[in-house]
């Protein structure tokens, strides 16, 4: 069935009401980027790391293919800027409210889990030993043989940060969610076969699997810690999409609590809150008196009939479309 235009809602006309019903959610927002500032900050905890050890710690240290600065770029501002060219012509506040501070959430949640994991478990990097001894003479302990660096501190302080890799969770995260994004704006699970349409949502999970890919080129991380990242990053994109959106493959769920029979039809580009809002608009009674004013839409006709089957009347719906007339024919026909 197509799309039917459920009204315009504007930054104009409903932003206000939306930012101060979602006021909390951006203070918790602020806050969760604040706590990711200062495990950054922090001290990693500082891994033994004896003198036999090292033997898989001796990859060359390079810089890295994709800075840190482009991974935000990638997976959230690229994203926005999609989002904001999908308002621009659906005209719905709500979706694009949702769409970004659902992105954000899933960002910033990722990061301070993966920041915290860091700090932990303080897993030196491929590239330990030259982190440590740049000049390549290393020193041990006589007794632990634990290192003992004499490089730059906070060169040797990032090596101690290798698990989870922090480029493959951002960018699962928020490449993750807006994959979920996409699958519910082109109705990618519509039962209708169109593969072209999981080559859509499968571009943004390819882009953040090249840029995890990097961080094991550019020995920065082990496989396991990209691996563990993007897991990471994957499920948080997906439970925060989850809590915004219905569920892409939803062909008529939500819709269907909030508004009659006549008028379901696939919603799964639409967040939560907007049909909510819907179904506070509708008449207190419950109604199938939607107002086509407020939702542009004018509902088929539907006329009442009676079949007789059996010795008994039974109450059946005609719309007036021809296709239903003959279809309803046909029964009759079969009947008689």
């Amino acid at each position: 069935m197509a799309d039917i235009q459920l009204g315009a809602h504007t930054i104009r006309s409903h932003g206000i009401k939306i930012a101060r019903f979602h006021m909390h959610d951006w203070i918790i927002l602020v806050l969760l980027g604040i706590i990711d500032i200062i495990l950054n900050v922090i001290e990693p905890f500082h891994r033994f790391v004896g003198r036999d050890m090292l033997t898989d710690l001796r990859y060359p240290l390079k810089s890295n293919t994709i800075p840190f600065w482009a991974v935000p770029m990638i997976g959230i501002v690229l994203p926005v800027f999609i989002t904001l060219g999908i308002y621009f012509k659906k005209q719905n506040v709500y979706d694009l409210h949702n769409a970004v501070l659902g992105l954000l959430f899933s960002v910033l949640i990722t990061g301070v889990l993966t920041d915290a994991i860091k700090d932990a478990v303080g897993r030196p990097r491929p590239d330990f030993f030259w982190r440590c001894f740049p000049d390549g003479k290393d020193v041990y302990d006589n007794i632990t043989t634990n290192v003992i660096c004499h490089g730059d501190k906070s060169v040797i302080r990032e090596g101690h940060k290798s698990f989870p890799s922090g480029h493959s969770s951002w960018s699962f995260a928020g490449l993750g969610f807006f994959a979920w994004y996409l699958a519910g704006k082109i109705k990618a699970f519509d039962r209708r076969g169109h593969v072209a349409k999981l080559c859509i949502v499968f571009l943004p999970i390819l882009c953040a699997s090249l840029i995890a890919i990097s961080r094991v080129d550019d020995y920065w991380h082990h496989w396991q810690d990209v691996f563990a990242g993007g897991f990471l990053g994957l499920v948080v994109a997906s439970f925060c999409y989850l809590q915004f959106f219905p569920p892409p493959y939803d062909t008529d769920g939500m819709f269907a609590l909030y508004l009659p029979c006549w008028f379901q039809y696939s919603i799964s580009w639409g967040p939560h809150a907007y049909f909510f809002m819907l179904a506070d608009s509708q008449p207190q009674n419950g109604s199938t008196s939607i107002a086509a004013d407020n939702l542009n839409v004018i509902p088929t006709m539907i006329e009442p009939m009676y079949i007789q089957s059996e010795g008994q009347n039974h109450l059946a719906l005609r719309d007036s479309a021809p296709t239903l007339d003959e279809m309803e024919a046909g029964v009759d026909r079969r009947m008689q």
